[in-house]
């Protein structure tokens, strides 16, 4: 008879430099960070299970406030919980680091409990281009663009809606979302940041959602346009996805309150329909 080892669930907050990584999930043959933070993960407690995150990024997209939850055995967990992080850091690659571990409750859901999910994208148009030291997280472009009609614009699109038309469609998978936040501001720098919040997003979303914006920018589109997008039922073959470089996972948001877990956990596994 199989011995039942008592095993404690971990939520870990995770940030990586995305541009050498084949994305978030697991590919044969491909470097992924999932498969760097298992394999670190495996070499310090043995077997672990339900490893869970909770945003799959793509490849070249980073994150400096991912989260996972992965359950481990208890007595290896409390061995090493004050020096946990110390190891890791001496296990992974320089590109991805564990900047955070606890212990939570088995209703914590990486995935399913989050509230909502903060996404940062960059874009340089400069007539000199992109800062040498941050061309790794900032997209270079060729025309200048106006961001206060660019943040205009995508005011239209907050709500909850069907995001079809910015959104790469998977079988069986709904695309509808509740948009929280869409703003375009320039930072210290003249660097224009988008600031895109919401309960979760369907594939390339995000990118779709700042091409879509940049064409406003730039002129070739005006204003109408963004929110012409939601009302065609399909996806819109004329909107640019931006390259995944200049994203970044900043925040995903849960609530303090563990008792809430497992009724976000229902509401977000829920049929959506509008």
């Amino acid at each position: 008879m199989d011995e039942v080892v008592d095993r404690t669930r971990l939520r870990l907050g995770v940030a990586y430099d995305g541009a050498a990584f084949s994305g978030w999930a697991l590919q044969p043959g491909l470097r992924t960070v999932a498969s760097e933070v298992i394999r670190a993960l495996e070499l310090l407690f043995g077997e672990i299970s339900d490893f869970t995150v909770a945003g799959r990024t793509d490849a070249g997209v980073h994150a400096t406030g991912q989260v996972v939850h992965v359950d481990v055995p208890t007595a290896k967990w409390e061995a090493l919980e004050e020096r946990l992080l110390w190891r890791l850091r001496g296990i992974l690659p320089a590109d991805v680091r564990a900047v955070s571990a606890e212990a939570v409750d088995r209703s914590f859901n990486a995935r399913f409990a989050a509230q909502w999910r903060r996404y940062r994208y960059r874009v340089a148009d400069a007539t000199w281009g992109v800062n040498p030291l941050r061309r790794l997280d900032t997209l270079a472009w060729q025309r200048p663009i106006d961001v206060e009609r660019m943040h205009a614009a995508c005011q239209r699109l907050i709500g909850e809606h069907d995001f079809v038309g910015f959104c790469k469609q998977r079988e069986g998978a709904t695309t509808i979302r509740e948009l929280q936040q869409y703003d375009w501001a320039r930072d210290e720098d003249g660097v224009a940041v988008a600031t895109v919040r919401a309960d979760a997003f369907c594939h390339s979303m995000v990118r779709s959602l700042v091409g879509a914006a940049l064409a406003v920018g730039d002129g070739r589109r005006d204003e109408d346009w963004l929110a012409s997008i939601l009302q065609i039922g399909e996806r819109a073959n004329d909107v640019h996805v931006v390259g995944p470089h200049g994203l970044t996972l900043v925040e995903v948001s849960y609530s303090e309150d563990p008792k809430d877990w497992q009724a976000r956990v229902d509401l977000t596994r829920r049929v959506r329909t509008l």
